[in-house]
Formats: C-alpha cells, structure tokens, sequence
C-alpha cells in the first residue's frame, strides 16, 4: 500500500469517525450512547484479550453482562470495583484461576465504565471535553514534536519526545479549560484539562507497553488507516478516570 492510499484511508476513517461522534453526541440519547459506548467496549476488550494473551473466550459474555447492568444500575464505575470482589473471592475458592484473565476487567473494562459513569453524571458536555482534550494533546504533541521534537521522552514509545509532550499537554490545556466551562470555573476547568492532558498522555504510553510486550504494532485492524478500537481510545481509557474524579472532588 501506497503512503498516498495509506494517508487517504486513515483521513476517511478519521473523518468518519468524527461525524459518528458528533451525531450521537447531538441526539443525545441515554440508550443510543448505552449501546454505542458498549460496542466500543466490547470491541476493546476482545483486542485487549489479545494483547494479554488470554485464551479465555467467554470472558466477553461476562464484559457484556457487565455492561447490561450498567444500563440500570446508576453508578457505573462501581461495577468495576464489584467485579474484582467477585473475581477474588472466586480466586480465593478456586485455585485453578488466575489472575490474569481479570486483566481485561481493569483495562479497559475501568476507563469505559468512568467514561458512561461521567455521562451519566455530567451529561454530553463531559464527554465533549474529554475529547477536545485528549485530541488535542494527540495533535499538539505531534505537530510540536515532528518540528521541533529532540529529546526522548520514553523507551516505551521510541516516537514521543519531550517537546511534543510538553506542547501536546500545553495546548490541551489552554483548548480544554475553555470546553469545561460548560460544567465548572475557569480555574477548576484549567487543572482538570491539564491533568486529563497528562493522563491521555500515559493512557497512550500504556497501550503502547502492552503492544511492545505482545510484540504487535497495532490492537487490531478493525479501523483502517488507524489500527484497532484500543488504538483509538488509549488516552480516553486513562483521561476519563482522571476527569470523573476529580470532578466528583473539586466540584
């Protein structure tokens, strides 16, 4: 494949997920964001199942029960928290388990569960938020490290260097505390959208450990140009546990 065919497919994914978002966003509708975050989830979790090398294929029907129950029940992320009480009681009766195959029901199992909890609790405002600035920290890094990037910032991601982090997190900063308005101050919006910028950034370092330890460049290849479904939502995963609690704690 071509660099020019390679650029135009991630373009048209890109664009295509876009006008996704925006639409769902806009109709914001409680079942229709249920569902579609759901899909997402249950997307990530098989490629994470992959990336923790887990054999266990019924793990998924246990995901998507999990995220049935989060339809109703109106704490979502706490579910998360159950699940490892029932996982290591079920560890503690049964010493063939182990704890490997709970893996998926931390990443992304947690981020997606905080992302339906902030919707939940804060409405499509949060969620915009989020995305502005966990994009715009994907964008700024990399505009500000491809012109004047040197320094390495990780081993893990040989590509990041210092000064994109830096620019990355700058911009999402400055972008971000203007989208946060919509739910609180100017001086509570600046922190939440400099530390979500931050959390996006290792969310992205992590996938990025799990892809090196498995030896693979990509999650999956469901989105073409982009990768996997994990590719796409690594700082999500890890800005939106950072958003919901300090929203719940400053606010």
């Amino acid at each position: 494949m071509s660099i020019f065919t390679a650029s135009k497919e991630r373009a048209t994914t890109g664009l295509a997920l876009i006008a996704g978002v925006l639409i769902i966003g806009i109709i914001d509708n409680f079942f229709l964001m249920w569902l579609f975050l759901g899909v997402v989830y249950l997307l990530a979790f098989k490629e994470a199942m992959s990336l923790f090398d887990i054999k266990k294929n019924d793990l998924i029907y246990y995901a998507a029960g999990l995220w049935l129950i989060a339809a109703f029940y109106p704490y979502s992320d706490d579910l998360f928290v159950l699940a490892g009480v029932i996982y290591a009681s079920a560890v503690a009766f049964n010493r063939e388990l182990t704890w490997k195959n709970f893996f998926v029901f931390i990443y992304p199992t947690a981020g997606m569960l905080f992302i339906f909890s902030m919707y939940q609790e804060y409405g499509v405002i949060s969620l915009f938020w989020l995305l502005v600035v966990v994009g715009m920290t994907d964008v700024g890094a990399y505009a500000v490290g491809k012109s004047i990037g040197k320094t390495p910032f990780s081993a893990t991601s040989p590509n990041k260097t210092m000064e994109g982090v830096v620019g990355g997190v700058v911009v999402a900063t400055i972008g971000g505390m203007f989208v946060g308005l919509g739910i609180v101050d100017l001086g509570i919006s600046f922190i939440i959208s400099f530390m979500v910028a931050v959390g996006s950034i290792f969310g992205d370092l992590f996938e990025s450990s799990l892809k090196r330890t498995a030896g693979v460049k990509d999650s999956g290849n469901i989105l073409p140009g982009h990768g996997g479904m994990l590719d796409r939502i690594d700082g999500y995963l890890f800005g939106a546990i950072v958003m919901l609690v300090l929203l719940r704690g400053l606010v």
